[in-house]
Protein backbone atom coordinates (compact mmCIF):
# COMPACT_ATOMS: atom_id res chain seq x y z
CA UNK A 1 0.00 0.00 0.00
CA UNK A 2 2.98 2.54 0.80
CA UNK A 3 4.57 1.91 -2.46
CA UNK A 4 1.75 2.56 -4.44
CA UNK A 5 1.50 6.40 -2.71
CA UNK A 6 5.27 6.98 -4.28
CA UNK A 7 4.56 8.37 -7.97
CA UNK A 8 6.19 6.99 -10.07
CA UNK A 9 6.10 3.50 -12.45
CA UNK A 10 6.24 0.26 -10.67
CA UNK A 11 8.57 -2.21 -11.66
CA UNK A 12 8.25 -5.72 -10.54
CA UNK A 13 10.72 -8.67 -10.11
CA UNK A 14 9.75 -11.95 -10.15
CA UNK A 15 11.70 -14.74 -8.68
CA UNK A 16 12.66 -18.35 -10.26
CA UNK A 17 12.04 -20.84 -7.36
CA UNK A 18 13.02 -24.58 -7.35
CA UNK A 19 13.80 -27.16 -5.02
CA UNK A 20 17.24 -27.64 -4.02
CA UNK A 21 17.32 -31.77 -4.25
CA UNK A 22 15.14 -33.37 -6.66
CA UNK A 23 14.08 -36.54 -4.05
CA UNK A 24 11.41 -37.39 -6.81
CA UNK A 25 8.51 -35.14 -5.02
CA UNK A 26 6.79 -32.96 -6.82
CA UNK A 27 6.44 -29.33 -6.07
CA UNK A 28 4.36 -27.14 -8.17
CA UNK A 29 5.48 -23.99 -8.43
CA UNK A 30 2.76 -21.97 -7.82
CA UNK A 31 3.21 -23.30 -4.23
CA UNK A 32 6.86 -22.77 -4.33
CA UNK A 33 6.06 -19.03 -5.25
CA UNK A 34 3.84 -18.68 -2.09
CA UNK A 35 6.62 -19.47 0.23
CA UNK A 36 8.92 -16.10 2.19
CA UNK A 37 10.96 -17.81 5.34
CA UNK A 38 12.63 -15.86 7.21
CA UNK A 39 15.63 -13.88 5.51
CA UNK A 40 14.64 -14.86 2.54
CA UNK A 41 13.26 -12.33 -0.42
CA UNK A 42 9.62 -12.44 -1.36
CA UNK A 43 8.88 -14.34 -4.73
CA UNK A 44 7.46 -10.54 -5.93
CA UNK A 45 9.78 -7.82 -5.84
CA UNK A 46 7.58 -4.62 -6.27
CA UNK A 47 9.50 -1.57 -5.79
CA UNK A 48 9.10 2.08 -7.67
CA UNK A 49 12.71 4.75 -7.14
CA UNK A 50 12.81 6.18 -3.60
CA UNK A 51 11.73 2.88 -2.23
CA UNK A 52 13.64 2.12 1.03
CA UNK A 53 14.86 -1.43 0.71
CA UNK A 54 17.23 -3.49 2.86
CA UNK A 55 20.38 -6.16 1.82
CA UNK A 56 19.24 -9.20 3.12
CA UNK A 57 23.03 -10.89 2.34
CA UNK A 58 26.35 -10.04 2.46
CA UNK A 59 27.14 -9.19 -0.98
CA UNK A 60 30.19 -6.90 -1.02
CA UNK A 61 31.37 -5.30 2.21
CA UNK A 62 34.04 -3.28 0.33
CA UNK A 63 31.01 -1.85 -1.10
CA UNK A 64 29.18 -1.41 2.06
CA UNK A 65 26.72 -4.26 0.46
CA UNK A 66 26.23 -5.97 3.98
CA UNK A 67 23.12 -7.87 5.98
CA UNK A 68 21.04 -4.74 7.29
CA UNK A 69 22.28 -1.69 5.12
CA UNK A 70 19.63 0.18 4.24
CA UNK A 71 19.42 1.72 0.69
CA UNK A 72 17.19 3.79 -1.45
CA UNK A 73 16.05 2.18 -5.30
CA UNK A 74 17.44 4.91 -8.10
CA UNK A 75 17.14 2.89 -10.83
CA UNK A 76 15.38 -0.62 -12.50
CA UNK A 77 16.94 -2.90 -14.83
CA UNK A 78 16.42 -6.30 -16.10
CA UNK A 79 19.28 -8.12 -14.15
CA UNK A 80 20.34 -4.89 -12.03
CA UNK A 81 18.90 -2.50 -9.46
CA UNK A 82 20.92 0.38 -8.78
CA UNK A 83 20.61 2.26 -5.32
CA UNK A 84 21.86 4.65 -2.84
CA UNK A 85 23.19 3.58 0.73
CA UNK A 86 21.22 6.06 2.84
CA UNK A 87 23.31 5.24 6.46
CA UNK A 88 26.60 4.55 8.07
CA UNK A 89 29.99 4.60 6.30
CA UNK A 90 28.95 4.47 3.00
CA UNK A 91 26.44 6.89 2.87
CA UNK A 92 25.89 8.52 -0.31
CA UNK A 93 27.33 5.88 -2.46
CA UNK A 94 25.55 3.91 -5.30
CA UNK A 95 25.77 0.49 -5.52
CA UNK A 96 24.32 -2.14 -8.17
CA UNK A 97 22.67 -5.42 -6.81
CA UNK A 98 22.56 -8.45 -8.57
CA UNK A 99 20.24 -11.46 -8.67
CA UNK A 100 21.56 -13.99 -6.97
CA UNK A 101 20.98 -17.36 -5.87
CA UNK A 102 19.12 -17.96 -2.15
CA UNK A 103 18.61 -20.89 -0.01
CA UNK A 104 16.76 -20.60 3.56
CA UNK A 105 19.13 -21.38 6.83
CA UNK A 106 16.69 -22.89 8.67
CA UNK A 107 13.22 -22.69 6.55
CA UNK A 108 11.28 -25.66 8.63
CA UNK A 109 10.47 -27.12 5.10
CA UNK A 110 10.70 -30.68 4.29
CA UNK A 111 13.19 -29.40 1.32
CA UNK A 112 15.43 -26.94 0.45
CA UNK A 113 13.92 -23.78 -1.25
CA UNK A 114 16.06 -22.47 -3.95
CA UNK A 115 15.26 -18.61 -4.86
CA UNK A 116 16.64 -16.60 -7.69
CA UNK A 117 15.55 -12.99 -6.71
CA UNK A 118 17.39 -9.74 -5.36
CA UNK A 119 18.78 -10.03 -2.00
CA UNK A 120 16.36 -7.06 -0.94
CA UNK A 121 13.35 -6.70 0.46
CA UNK A 122 10.95 -3.11 1.10
CA UNK A 123 12.32 -1.59 4.55
CA UNK A 124 9.49 0.54 5.63
CA UNK A 125 9.81 -1.26 9.38
CA UNK A 126 12.65 -3.74 10.78
CA UNK A 127 12.89 -5.91 13.36
CA UNK A 128 14.77 -4.97 16.38
CA UNK A 129 17.70 -7.28 15.41
CA UNK A 130 17.91 -6.21 12.17
CA UNK A 131 18.33 -2.44 13.61
CA UNK A 132 21.42 -3.22 15.54
CA UNK A 133 23.96 -0.85 14.71
CA UNK A 134 21.87 1.46 12.68
CA UNK A 135 21.35 4.75 13.56
CA UNK A 136 17.80 6.56 12.87
CA UNK A 137 16.66 9.81 12.91
CA UNK A 138 13.18 8.69 14.36
CA UNK A 139 12.23 5.45 15.72
CA UNK A 140 8.64 3.79 16.49
CA UNK A 141 8.76 0.80 18.36
CA UNK A 142 6.16 -1.68 18.17
CA UNK A 143 5.47 -3.97 21.01
CA UNK A 144 2.41 -5.40 21.30
CA UNK A 145 4.47 -8.31 23.00
CA UNK A 146 7.56 -7.19 25.60
CA UNK A 147 11.15 -8.14 24.09
CA UNK A 148 11.95 -11.35 24.41
CA UNK A 149 15.49 -11.34 24.90
CA UNK A 150 18.43 -9.78 27.15
CA UNK A 151 19.58 -6.13 25.40
CA UNK A 152 16.79 -6.19 22.87
CA UNK A 153 14.66 -3.26 24.50
CA UNK A 154 17.94 -1.22 24.75
CA UNK A 155 19.18 -1.83 21.22
CA UNK A 156 15.59 -0.79 19.92
CA UNK A 157 15.34 2.69 22.09
CA UNK A 158 18.78 3.19 21.46
CA UNK A 159 18.59 3.44 17.55
CA UNK A 160 17.70 7.59 17.76
CA UNK A 161 20.06 10.30 19.26
CA UNK A 162 17.47 11.86 21.59
CA UNK A 163 14.45 10.76 23.35
CA UNK A 164 12.02 12.94 22.05
CA UNK A 165 12.43 11.29 18.56
CA UNK A 166 11.70 7.60 20.25
CA UNK A 167 7.75 6.02 20.06
CA UNK A 168 6.88 3.29 21.81
CA UNK A 169 3.62 1.49 20.97
CA UNK A 170 3.15 -0.99 23.57
CA UNK A 171 -0.82 -1.47 24.34
CA UNK A 172 -2.72 -1.99 27.14
CA UNK A 173 -3.13 -5.88 28.53
CA UNK A 174 -6.95 -7.04 28.60
CA UNK A 175 -8.02 -6.22 32.29
CA UNK A 176 -5.85 -3.53 32.87
CA UNK A 177 -6.84 -0.17 34.32
CA UNK A 178 -6.45 3.33 31.60
CA UNK A 179 -6.00 4.90 34.65
CA UNK A 180 -2.42 3.33 35.11
CA UNK A 181 0.18 6.54 35.23
CA UNK A 182 1.84 5.33 31.74
CA UNK A 183 2.41 2.39 29.73
CA UNK A 184 4.70 -0.09 30.57
CA UNK A 185 6.41 -2.99 28.65
CA UNK A 186 9.32 -5.36 30.43
CA UNK A 187 12.75 -5.32 29.97
CA UNK A 188 14.60 -9.00 29.67
CA UNK A 189 17.88 -8.69 32.03
CA UNK A 190 19.98 -12.19 32.62
CA UNK A 191 21.59 -10.21 36.04
CA UNK A 192 23.94 -13.82 35.19
CA UNK A 193 25.68 -12.19 32.13
CA UNK A 194 26.02 -8.69 33.72
CA UNK A 195 27.53 -10.11 36.69
CA UNK A 196 30.15 -12.30 34.30
CA UNK A 197 31.76 -9.07 32.90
Amino acid sequence: MVVERIAGSLTEYKSIDSVAVDDGTCYPTEFLNTLTPSGMPPHLLRLKVGSPIIMLRNLNADDGLCNGTRLICRAFTTHVIEAQIVSGAFAGRRVFIPRIELTPADSGLPFTLRRRQFPVRLCYCMTINKAQSQTLECVGLHLPTPAFSHGQLYVGLSRAGSADRIFVYAPLKPGTSTDVDGVFTRNIVYTEVLSAS
